[in-house]
């Protein structure tokens, strides 16, 4: 009988261990340490050998999903296998020209635009003024997702292109810097024969022309529904624009918020979602949090000719016992960044009661935005502080700065960081 019940406690245990192993996600035995969270669970890690990221798009493409991952420090384009989100694979990297800034990427369909811009345009961001600076759009086939195949350039003569859109068709839609005005200015290229792309419109604040004020440009990306074009416009403000005559396009409604928010980048981002009557907007702060306020907002643009603002969004709070009271005295750049943008992908999750938000600092925020006159956040993560700094900014002390925000239909959350991987999360209400 004792043998019988050593024999069964043997098996017992043997099973226990088993089955703890099996239960345990084998990504959390290889995850970086040191991460929090809050209704967040970490579920896969890539370090994108050693190519820190910033702005992503995905496509599902035969059962599996790719991730398109620009980078900041280095020149070219990551494709991430994330069929497995517990195990992503960097497939294929993608160089791309010398001495420029590769940052921006969209996609629609079979078709993929990346952003070319004068990295010297941003202080202390690397590169070389007295070499040739590569400027303005590579347009590509990605119907092999794994072999991408540039169809055409546009070229803006001027510093190249910061944040675009591609909702899919004839036309793509850019943030460009283009000669004889101060900062970027909206730019609507033909692609109908991508190898031979043709500027097809151009609007801009009347103050750019031959202007001087810097904080003065369209950030981007514009974002386009049918034909309405709404501008993140830095210090203008949101300015919403009818594009149905790309000869004469003209405004129709604008939302001023600097002052009393910060100036340069007071409008960065914007996500219209016109059956709903609202529109999100965030501001960027890159002041190390010593300037005015930063932002992010619910907007009612059932008038898009008088948009009204409805709500702001609570400020993070740092976790139980950090050593620091705000994330303004944490250090680097604090405030929104990004939101989940690409809502013009089919591969993303559309904007409906729950909102993502890549908060430099304090890494990803997650709201309910079920009452517009209230957002709640429900959710954060924080990813480690960094080990390694890959390039010069933010300046001072190192510390984690989430860059961009992506999540797909099956709700897995992408999130970039200057100095670091690719973290995948998801949200665990």
């Amino acid at each position: 009988m004792v043998s019988l019940f050593m024999s069964f406690g043997r098996s017992f245990l043997f099973v226990s261990i088993l089955f703890w192993s099996f239960d345990m996600p084998a990504q959390h035995r290889s995850l970086p340490k040191n991460y929090q969270g809050h209704h967040t669970r970490p579920i896969g890690y890539t370090d994108l050998n050693g190519k820190p990221g910033f702005k992503m798009a995905i496509k599902e493409h035969q059962g599996r999903w790719y991730l398109y991952v620009a980078h900041f420090w280095h020149q070219g384009w990551s494709v991430v296998d994330v069929t497995n989100p517990d195990q992503p694979q960097v497939v294929k990297f993608i160089p791309g020209p010398d001495n420029t800034a590769t940052w921006q990427i969209d996609i629609s369909g079979d078709r993929m635009i990346t952003g070319l811009e004068h990295r010297t345009k941003f202080p202390n961001f690397g590169g070389d003024s007295t070499r040739h600076q590569p400027e303005g759009v590579i347009i590509w086939d990605i119907s092999n997702p794994l072999e991408p195949r540039q169809l055409g350039t546009f070229k803006t003569q001027g510093t190249g292109t910061h944040r675009n859109f591609y909702g899919g068709g004839d036309y793509m839609h850019l943030a460009a810097g283009m000669p004889g005005y101060t900062g970027n200015i909206y730019i609507v290229v033909n692609i109908s024969d991508s190898s031979n792309p043709v500027e097809a419109g151009r609007w801009w604040v009347k103050e750019q022309k031959g202007g001087t004020d810097k904080e003065l440009s369209l950030h981007g990306p514009p974002f386009v529904v049918e034909n309405t074009a709404y501008l993140p416009y830095g210090s203008a403000g949101l300015i919403i624009l009818d594009i149905s005559d790309l000869k004469n396009i003209r405004e129709i409604g604008r939302l001023d918020f600097s002052p009393p928010f910060h100036g340069q980048l007071g409008v960065h981002g914007v996500v219209p979602v016109p059956d709903k009557g609202i529109a999100y907007v965030n501001s960027e702060d890159i002041s190390y949090g010593k300037g005015p306020l930063h932002f992010a907002a619910i907007l009612d643009i059932i008038n898009p000719s008088k948009p009204i603002l409805l709500s702001l969004f609570p400020e993070p709070v740092p976790p139980s016992g950090s050593p620091y009271k705000n994330f303004r005295e944490k250090g680097g750049w604090t405030g929104p960044h990004n939101m989940n943008q690409l809502q013009h992908n089919p591969s993303i999750q559309k904007q409906d009661s729950i909102f993502y938000l890549a908060h430099f600092n304090a890494g990803l925020r997650i709201y309910d935005v079920s009452d517009k006159r209230l957002p709640k956040e429900i959710g954060w993560f924080l990813p480690p502080e960094p080990k390694h700094r890959y390039g010069p900014m933010p300046a001072g002390k190192l510390v984690m700065q989430t860059e961009d925000v992506l999540v797909d239909k099956r709700g897995y959350i992408y999130l970039t960081d200057k100095n670091q991987g690719l973290w995948i999360v998801q949200h665990t209400p």
